[in-house]
């Protein structure tokens, strides 16, 4: 099943009007690749009216606002992000389709709570949001050397475990995560989460972004596999994949 056909998905969303009239122009944007991951029309595979997700680097609300349409009101979406400008957006876009069941945090999520500096390139005066990356733990700037010009932005962090601790999720179904090479950091602070919950992980996996943190894609994809996930990617449905494909970057793993 995928929203490919947004009619196909339509028995397991738990959304309003307004919220599947938003994914039905999310779903439109993927299957012509225009800005929209076509990764969001597997979603409906993998969660359904009442679920808790998570959408961790969630910058303007694309993944939110579909897995908000598909958990429905009786579930729930927790949406982080720390940028500024982008958690407006976010913010501003959540309001306008009537989302109350989805909650939003300016928090980034990694290894450790603290503050950290998020490193926000900018192109033409410019920010760019989605290459954003905190600086903690990363040796250089990673291929985001090829912006002239960055700020850097104090942000408060958490950890996945202690989120989920402080608001009493039964259950957490999915974890959806673009940290923009972090994503080990983002793990280490999820242990007790993949335990006993085991969601799925939609994680952004590039070894240009992870390796300015001094690990390899291989590495990650490696580490959750040994915990006993499948990892797949999507092409007209979720297919397993052995290992990290050049062609690809966004990765579900399943229990």
């Amino acid at each position: 099943m995928s929203i490919d056909g947004v009619a196909a998905a339509d028995g397991r969303t738990g959304g309003t009007r307004r919220s599947r009239a938003v994914r039905a122009v999310l779903a439109a944007g993927a299957r012509r690749r225009l800005v929209v991951e076509k990764e969001i029309l597997g979603l409906a595979e993998l969660v359904g009216p009442g679920d808790v997700c998570l959408d961790v680097g969630a910058e303007f609300g694309l993944y939110t606002h579909v897995l908000a349409d598909l958990v429905g009101p009786s579930g729930a979406v927790h949406a982080f992000e720390p940028q500024r400008a982008a958690h407006r957006a976010l913010q501003l876009g959540v309001r306008a389709a009537g989302l109350s069941w989805v909650a939003l945090h300016r928090v980034a999520l990694g290894a450790a709570p603290g503050t950290a500096h998020l490193s926000v390139p900018r192109r033409r005066g410019l920010p760019v949001h989605g290459r954003a990356y905190l600086t903690a733990g990363a040796r250089d700037d990673g291929p985001n050397r090829e912006f002239s010009r960055h700020r850097l932005e104090a942000v408060p962090v958490e950890t996945v475990d202690a989120i989920v601790a402080d608001l009493g999720l039964p259950r957490v179904r999915l974890v959806k995560a673009d940290v923009e090479g972090a994503e080990g950091a983002l793990l280490d602070g999820a242990a007790a989460t993949l335990a006993h919950h085991r969601p799925h992980l939609l994680l952004e996996i590039e070894d240009r972004h992870t390796r300015k943190y001094g690990v390899r894609a291989a590495e990650l994809f490696d580490r959750l596999t040994d915990r006993g996930y499948r990892a797949c990617t999507w092409s007209a449905g979720w297919r397993p994949v052995a290992g990290i494909v050049d062609t690809e970057r966004n990765y579900l793993f399943s229990p």
